[in-house]
């Protein structure tokens, strides 16, 4: 019986699996095709407890002979919006198995991001870890110190599949992102020794660690990324903070006395949805009709306006004489890219923000909106003068940005640690009913 040895989807809606068969038999693959040319889209194609609904079209079975792999067929919106307009799209989200990744990465995910809050629903509500737990704790571990176990493992695994990726790029893409404790984001000092600790422990080339964009802990990405270790910057909620964490990125470059940076990179992960939400409460609150015209406007007009603080930020002098010793700008990546409120478009934290060197991470319902009906073309700079207008507009009507950013930080590390602290708890539960033969 042939085993598989690689699972790959050519182009969404269709997916081939190959197969590597014993010695002596004939190789194989078994495609999946439209039963008919205009077949309609609809029924659902679910991979494993990742969670991925991906619409398929109706199919039948097709085999080739020997070393033949069938048609190719088009690809999906996810390889064209990297293709062509040099975005990124990552997958917001990992759990065992980790291989379930696979079939996204044929799909055209490029890189993976973890946050305590993924962590803590994986691994309370999966069976996948028990046994590795089990072991951890017998074996004389800590919770916390089992947890960090757990964790690392799953983003190990993962590197390893995106390392094809950051190998093609020559260390562009093909990232895994873990992150330091959300207790560290007021501590300057052990936030550094968190990450230069997690870092060694990875030991993969194409792991970024993730430091909150916290006051404290800017002067933490700057040394962390002097020391030669890639950054994925988080909850960044204003343009202000912004432009500090560009700063933080470049002084630790000019810090660093490298001589070739092209393996030091960086993301600054720009949320996004999560500013609607909150300032869609206060247009509600201030209630009039231009307050209420602005609502659902105010992530995409400051994230287009973060794009223009980027574009000016890496260029001129200072950002070339860096190039020369092998830098790689740092990309914007948009985070928190779900829709909340269902009266608006499902794709509205994608399409809106697409553009060249930028990276768009989507958890579950944003990746599968985008597969299905996403368009791909240029949007981020697409009309920058209304982006300003808007950001204006919202501060004429009485929303100060700076609040915005300030509140969403709070509430954003607060939840972390809430995912951190609820998982630690559980894990104590389950440790404390541990028997020698099962949890």
């Amino acid at each position: 019986m042939a085993s598989v040895s690689k699972l790959s989807i050519s182009g969404s809606p269709f997916i081939a699996a190959e197969f590597k068969p014993r010695a002596g038999s004939p190789m194989f693959c078994v495609a999946v095709r439209p039963l008919t040319k205009g077949a309609a889209f609809g029924t659902p194609l679910s991979f494993s407890r990742m969670g991925v609904r991906l619409f398929t079209p109706s199919f039948i079975v097709r085999c080739s002979n020997d070393h033949g792999n069938g048609s190719s067929y088009k690809k999906t919106t996810l390889h064209q919006l990297y293709d062509k307009e040099g975005q990124s799209p990552w997958y917001d989200n990992l759990c065992r198995p980790v291989t379930d990744l696979i079939p996204l990465i044929q799909s055209g995910v490029r890189g993976v991001t973890s946050n305590p809050a993924i962590f803590q629903k994986a691994i309370s509500t999966s069976s996948a870890y028990n046994d590795q737990f089990r072991e951890l704790v017998q074996s004389g571990k800590d919770i916390e110190s089992a947890y960090w176990e757990l964790v690392v493992k799953d983003i190990q695994d993962a590197c390893k599949l995106f390392e094809p990726i950051y190998n093609e790029t020559d260390g562009g893409d093909g990232y895994v992102s873990v992150e330091v404790s959300p207790r560290l984001a007021d501590d300057t000092e052990n936030t550094i020794e968190a990450a230069k600790w997690l870092h060694k422990w990875v030991n993969r080339p194409n792991v970024y660690i993730k430091i909150p964009a916290t006051i404290p802990c800017i002067p933490s990405i700057k040394e962390v990324i002097a020391r030669g270790i890639s950054v994925n910057v988080t909850l960044i909620f204003s343009l202000a903070r912004y432009e500090a964490v560009i700063d933080a990125y470049l002084d630790g470059l000019e810090a660093s006395g490298l001589n070739d940076l092209s393996r030091v990179t960086s993301v600054a992960s720009f949320f996004v949805s999560r500013v609607d939400t909150l300032v869609d409460k206060m247009l509600e609150t201030i209630f009039t009709p231009e307050a209420l015209d602005l609502r659902g406007k105010a992530a995409n007009a400051q994230a287009a306006l973060a794009y223009q603080l980027y574009q000016k930020k890496f260029s001129g002098p200072r950002w070339e004489a860096l190039v020369k010793k092998g830098a790689k700008k740092q990309r914007l990546l948009w985070a928190s890219t779900s829709v909340k409120n269902p009266a608006y478009p499902d794709t509205l934290y994608v399409a809106p923000l697409i553009g060249p060197d930028t990276v768009s991470t989507m958890p579950d319902q944003a990746l599968q909106a985008f597969l299905d009906h996403g368009t791909v073309e240029r949007t981020i700079d697409s009309n920058v003068s209304e982006a300003e207008g808007i950001y204006n507009a919202l501060e004429k009507v009485g929303i100060d940005w700076g609040f915005v950013g300030s509140q969403l930080e709070v509430e954003g590390v607060e939840s972390f640690k809430k995912s951190f602290n609820s998982l630690l708890d559980s894990l104590q539960v389950k440790a404390a009913s541990l028997k020698p033969a099962s949890l």
